[in-house]
């Protein structure tokens, strides 16, 4: 009840331009302004707090330091109320009645070095307020200062310019905030709007807050309490609410820096890979917090695109935010963010590949794509990543996988290069012609069936000072193996490349004898080492430039092979014949290395050599 006549006051003229630009233009999103009043009713408890430390009389010292949202949606109406450190009239003239100045960085002050490490002080820049006008016609702050002295006072103003104090008797300690919201802004005065606000930015407020009788905030910011305090459950329940996920994590990281940067980070890896599952591009996940207020759900520059598929968040007390806390200004310091986070996460997964390798492999079928990903694309952790990448190969089970690493171990002393062989699954690998020269002379192949496994070695080029060489490529050289008996001399070898060379004409590049093959009469290599047969494929279903130019191929053939040792009797002896028998050997090579786009002449070519049987 109001006790003295209203004093009203003029906001200096570059004060009605700063309000004007903080109601218009500051925030990019109405919506914050709950946001900021909720975070600065939690500054006021945490002052309340250690006055009470020092002070013996606080007026109402009874009250509980919580925050109560009431709502009134057919008045348009919301009030925030605290319990808090509340103000004088000197007070609500010094804090209110001037843009940028701050109530919290006072106080930060007045504590010195002690208060300046006081992490649950949110508010820092004293504009917070004034987003209020934002969504408010009119706004009224009832307090009474923590003194038991002082009077309490009502400040009011409609944002135009002014605002008027009068003192009011009955007001309990801390300040009760009533907000007469805009015809165009109404929808924040419903129960399930205010809700759904304030679980998205205060949930994790250190004090209680309670709208319309029901507290809200139950799940506690776990990232900034000790890890060997929190039990298995805790972390369980807070990663369902922060990723609305209704499973148990895979895998979780909580880890505290003060330096280079004050960061206190909780994430999570989920048990399944939506991405994997045909489900849309993940985006980013692991929301930025500065102390414990959210300011960004899913920042897309705090962690490399690789890394999307982590949930949590990461809390840091150093950003260096804009003044509305929406925006971060100094990129360079985002970045350094990024680094510790990743470097962090990094060496998480080296432990976790070198304690639990049964867990880590279990991981990397599920997310090794985003770790290639990150091989591929991101160079300053390329080396770290490339440990942490997995593949079966010639010398594993199915099923179980080997590391680049592990592969160097068992490399023979004259073997120079890592061999690798991209098809969709290991029957298909291990059934075709490119391995077997590799198996015939005790050379291990790393098996790829991933789209994204050509591209990263294609991109990462070596690992521990080795190339990585595709087995399938025309460059690779093997040793030589003993010639077997019937096996065509150099002379009918020469003969019979020629003839090949000049019967299939413009669809080869080379035909030559293979050093590689054992069992097969053919192979068809692609000479272009930087499009592979996946790659071509891909680029066909992109319909990228170039994907339907005419494919040249290198032949290489096996002297061994009674096939063609037949071709060399057949080419001189009955050559029409013998031409449709080396095509259809080409195409069966083609058909081996996944680039016969049309069969159809193929089939037509096979009915004429059935006709001859």
């Amino acid at each position: 009840m109001s006790t003295t006549t209203p004093e009203k006051f003029e906001f200096q003229a570059e004060i009605k331009q700063l309000l004007d630009i903080v109601i218009h233009s500051l925030y990019t999103e109405k919506e914050i302004f709950i946001r900021e009043l909720v975070s600065n009713a939690s500054d006021a408890l945490e002052k309340l707090r250690h006055t009470q430390l020092t002070e013996k009389n606080v007026h109402n010292d009874q009250l509980p330091l919580e925050i109560n949202v009431t709502s009134d949606e057919k008045a348009k109406q919301i009030t925030i109320q605290d319990h808090g450190i509340g103000m004088t009239r000197a007070e609500l003239i010094r804090n209110l009645g001037t843009i940028a100045h701050s109530g919290s960085k006072a106080f930060l002050k007045s504590l010195g070095e002690a208060g300046a490490k006081n992490s649950n002080l949110i508010g820092q820049f004293g504009v917070g307020f004034y987003s209020a006008f934002m969504a408010a016609k009119s706004v009224r702050v009832h307090s009474h200062s923590w003194q038991p002295g002082e009077a309490g006072h009502v400040w009011t103003s409609d944002g135009s310019g002014s605002y008027a104090i009068e003192e009011s008797a009955g007001e309990q300690r801390g300040a009760k905030i009533v907000l007469d919201l805009k015809d165009e802004c109404a929808e924040f005065a419903e129960e399930w709007r205010l809700k759904e606000i304030l679980e998205r930015y205060s949930a994790f407020v250190a004090f209680p807050i309670n709208l319309n009788g029901k507290r809200l905030n139950t799940v506690q910011a776990l990232w900034l309490r000790n890890k060997a305090e929190i039990k298995d459950e805790e972390y369980t329940e807070f990663y369902k609410f922060q990723a609305h996920a209704s499973d148990a994590p895979r895998l979780r990281l909580h880890f505290s820096a003060d330096a280079p940067l004050s960061i206190n980070a909780l994430v999570f890896v989920p048990q399944e890979n939506t991405e994997k599952l045909g489900f849309a591009r993940l985006e980013p996940s692991v929301a930025l917090y500065c102390r414990k207020v959210l300011i960004e759900a899913k920042p897309k520059d705090l962690l490399p695109e690789w890394m999307r598929f982590l949930k949590g968040v990461v809390d840091s007390e150093d950003l260096p935010l804009h003044i509305s806390r929406e925006t971060m200004q100094d990129k360079a310091l985002v970045e350094k963010l990024n680094r510790v986070i990743t470097k962090r996460f990094l060496k998480f997964l080296e432990e976790e590949a070198r304690n639990r390798p049964e867990d880590f492999e279990a991981f990397s079928r599920e997310f090794g794509q985003f770790l290639k990903e990150g091989a591929a694309l991101d160079f300053t952790h390329k080396e770290q990543l490339m440990k942490l990448l997995r593949f079966e190969s010639s010398l594993t089970a199915a099923g179980k996988t080997t590391s680049l690493a592990d592969y160097v171990t068992r490399m023979g002393g004259e073997q120079k290069e890592i061999y690798y062989l991209t098809g969709p699954s290991r029957a298909a690998i291990e059934s075709g012609p490119y391995l077997e020269g590799f198996k015939a002379r005790n050379l291990e192949v790393l098996f790829c069936y991933e789209a994204v496994d050509d591209y990263v070695m294609n991109n990462a080029r070596e690992f521990d000072s080795r190339k990585l060489i595709a087995a399938d490529h025309a460059d690779v050289k093997l040793s030589d193996l003993p010639r077997s008996e019937g096996a065509l001399g150099e002379a009918a070898v020469q003969e019979l490349t020629s003839w090949l060379k000049t019967t299939l004409g413009e669809r080869v590049a080379e035909v030559k004898a293979s050093d590689r093959l054992v069992d097969s009469p053919v192979l068809a290599v692609n000479a272009d080492r930087f499009t592979s047969p996946h790659l071509r494929r891909v680029m066909k279903a992109m319909n990228r430039p170039g994907a339907d130019a005419p494919l040249r191929v290198n032949l290489e053939l096996n002297p061994r092979h009674a096939v063609i040792r037949r071709l060399h009797e057949m080419h001189s002896a009955n050559p029409d014949r013998a031409k449709l028998v080396a095509e259809q050997l080409l195409d069966n090579a083609l058909i081996g290395a996944g680039l016969l786009d049309d069969p159809s002449a193929m089939v037509a070519r096979l009915n004429k050599l059935l006709e001859a049987v």
